[in-house]
């Protein structure tokens, strides 16, 4: 809607907000524009945030009477924007397809941005993403502030925080016709901001809470982009591993195809990142699919000298680079296939390690090192046994604090009736049984640290929104008190479950599974983490020979074989109990077939040996029950190739290069 003079009133416009008041807004806005009465802003009803962007808005210069944004007018510009941000778009695809039908007729338009406030989609109203033409609120259209001044994206992008414009809170008198919430979307790897979900539309459908339903497509779009990057990651540390270039004895530093650094190796001994600029997270370079290795090493910073360079493709596309790091003699530390988490002081307790080379292991340890950084909550989820307590330990042993707190509460072993006394506290008398002079609760004895909520899944769900509360807020009541009591916790959420599944059935409530999932770390189960069987049997070897003050057992082929091939159902901790029963039982030091547990020596389905091999095929040997478990993993993933990888325990290029070496037909 365009006006005819600079100053001329419009109609209040309709809102709900008692607190916006149209009349008053303009006025402080027209005085703030014209460098007039501006002590008056301060009592106006106008809230601090918007006018600390009328003031950057004028210190850039941006002309309060321009009534339209700019755009970008070259196709050609636009399409290659818009290509360039492919992963952003198709990470929001789930997310607008699924709001989509409850736009169409609400005069609102729903609009995600790149990181510098471009229009890349827009969906909605037809009539209204109509006249959001006039003011270029379209694809195409640039709305940061620099462009337009105060308004809902390009707010949101400065600020990095939810935020809301409406109407006359906007600073260009050409686009305060217009309401809109802005929400800021991260990148899951680096926390850096790379767009915005902004719903706008005219005044009258101005409601405060329009911002919950922007936030929840901000965060479903970034668990969207998570799940991207870790296929991604994954995949790239696969192409590195299975390449002839790993170089063991070099430092290693793997870059993703945008240039930040993915993974380390050799830098240091225990994962600690003394180095900021070669964090992992950082991004080292601005990498492209048209760089040579020369130009590679041009671009890197001049202090970090390579001993080569390897660019990792697959799929015919660069998807990364490594980059093979010179160090002198005296400077090179030993490799470790682990990473090691001091005892906390005062606690009785082991060192704890974490073994594994696997790259779904290495893509976990990196991940829980990203969240400890970045402070937020954390989904681990695994089969029972497979070590998730050390990824929450790991998390808290990252924390910037020292001596920070560490309380864990395992959510199935305490009865539904006192879990939230539990959690939050009470104050006396709160109910039957209650301590004198009431007691904290789990929440505020974490506070400053790490809360581990152990099988989140078992959680009753009427007591889900209390947490979801607690965790938005960063605040508790304790049962029978009105007293807020803030807490700054890091929570470590774990669980054995589906957690998808019980959000579809209803078990879970799907607004807080989005909440503890800002970061999940999927541990993977022993049968698809390929050697780390034998890493982990030689570490337990020499904890217990240790431990019992006894010689290492020795372990022959045949009995590596029989454990490298079993499917291991209790995970890392049945390793670990088969190892100290041997160590407990056996007098000699060599390790025999017999000695092993029964269910080991007789597996009962699953990829075992005893009942995997088809006598059809051939004599008994490794080549056939290798091509026997193959054939039996296509067949019971019904030709998956990627999950009969992910059973195997081996990577897509190794299962490829099987199947074509023993003549295994895909379907």
């Amino acid at each position: 809607m365009r006006r005819s003079s600079y100053f001329t009133r419009a109609q209040p416009p309709r809102t709900s907000s008692p607190e916006y008041s149209e009349g008053r807004t303009r006025q402080a806005w027209e005085n703030y524009v014209t460098g007039h009465a501006l002590a008056d802003v301060a009592d106006a009803p106008v809230r601090n945030e918007i006018v600390q962007s009328w003031q950057r808005s004028l210190t850039m210069g941006v002309d309060a009477s321009k009534q339209q944004s700019r755009k970008i007018e070259d196709q050609d510009n636009l399409h290659r924007l818009r290509r360039r941000n492919a992963s952003l778009r198709q990470a929001a695809k789930s997310a607008f397809a699924r709001l989509e039908p409850h736009l169409a007729e609400a005069k609102a338009i729903l609009i995600l941005t790149d990181k510098d406030g471009v229009i890349i989609d827009a969906i909605g109203d037809h009539s209204v993403l109509d006249e959001g033409q006039e003011i270029h609120l379209e694809i195409g259209g640039i709305w940061n502030e620099d462009a337009i001044g105060t308004n809902g994206i390009g707010t949101a992008l400065k600020t990095g925080k939810a935020t809301y414009v409406h109407a006359a809170e906007h600073f260009c008198q050409g686009v305060q016709a217009w309401t809109c919430a802005g929400v800021p979307i991260f990148d899951p790897f680096d926390r850096s901001v790379i767009g915005v979900v902004d719903l706008s539309g005219p005044p009258h459908i101005f409601r405060r809470h329009n911002i919950a339903l922007v936030v929840a497509a901000a965060r479903e779009i970034e668990i969207a982009l998570a799940e991207q990057q870790r296929e991604e990651r994954t995949l790239l540390l696969e192409a590195f591993l299975n390449s002839d270039a790993t170089r063991p004895g070099n430092s290693v530093l793997l870059l993703d195809k945008a240039g930040r650094i993915l993974f380390r190796r050799g830098l240091d001994d225990k994962l600690h990142l003394p180095r900021p600029d070669l964090a992992v997270g950082r991004q080292l370079l601005a990498l492209s699919a048209g760089m040579s290795d020369s130009d590679i090493k041009a671009a890197l910073p001049p202090e970090l000298e390579t001993d080569g360079i390897e660019r990792l493709e697959f799929e015919g596309r660069l998807r990364g680079a490594a980059l093979f790091l010179k160090q002198s003699r005296a400077a090179r530390v030993r490799l470790e296939d682990s990473v090691r988490i001091k005892a906390r002081a005062n606690v009785d307790e082991d060192e704890i390690v974490i073994v594994g080379s696997a790259p779904k292991m290495l893509e976990a340890m990196e991940l829980a090192e990203r969240a400890a950084a970045a402070n937020v909550t954390v989904l681990i989820q695994g089969e029972t046994g497979v070590g998730k307590e050390l990824f929450a330990r790991l998390v808290h042993s990252r924390l910037p604090r020292g001596g920070a707190p560490y309380v864990t509460v395992n959510c199935a072993a305490i009865s539904k009736e006192l879990i939230g006394a539990e959690l939050f506290g009470h104050v006396e008398g709160a109910f039957t049984g209650a301590v004198r002079g009431g007691k904290a609760g789990k929440f505020e004895q974490a506070d400053g640290g790490v809360l581990c909520l152990d099988e989140i899944g078992d959680m009753p769900v009427e007591l889900q929104p209390y947490l979801l509360r607690a965790l938005e807020q960063k605040a508790v009541y304790r049962i029978g008190d009105s007293a807020r009591r803030p807490v700054n916790v890091q929570l470590v959420a774990m669980t054995n479950r589906n957690l998808r599944d019980d959000v579809e059935t209803g078990r879970f409530r799907r607004d807080l599974f989005y909440r503890i999932g800002i970061v999940a770390i999927d541990v993977p189960p022993l049968r698809q983490r390929g050697n780390d069987i034998l890493l982990l049997l030689e570490h337990f070897n020499e904890t217990y020979a240790t431990r019992f003050s006894r010689e290492r057992l020795e372990f022959p082929p045949d009995v590596l074989e029989r454990l490298r091939s079993y499917r291991w159902p209790g995970n890392v901790r049945e390793l670990r109990n088969m190892v100290e029963r041997l160590h407990l039982l056996k007098t000699r030091t060599e390790v025999t077939l017999r000695d092993l547990p029964a269910e080991i020596l007789e597996p009962v389905g699953g990829f075992g040996l005893s009942h995997d091999i088809e006598m059809s095929q051939g004599p008994v040997n490794l080549e056939n029950v290798e091509a026997s478990a193959i054939r039996r993993a296509m067949l019971a993933e019904k030709g998956n190739l990627t999950r009969v990888a992910a059973t195997l325990g081996i990577s897509r290029p190794t299962l490829y290069r099987k199947i074509k070496q023993y003549g295994i037909p895909r379907d």
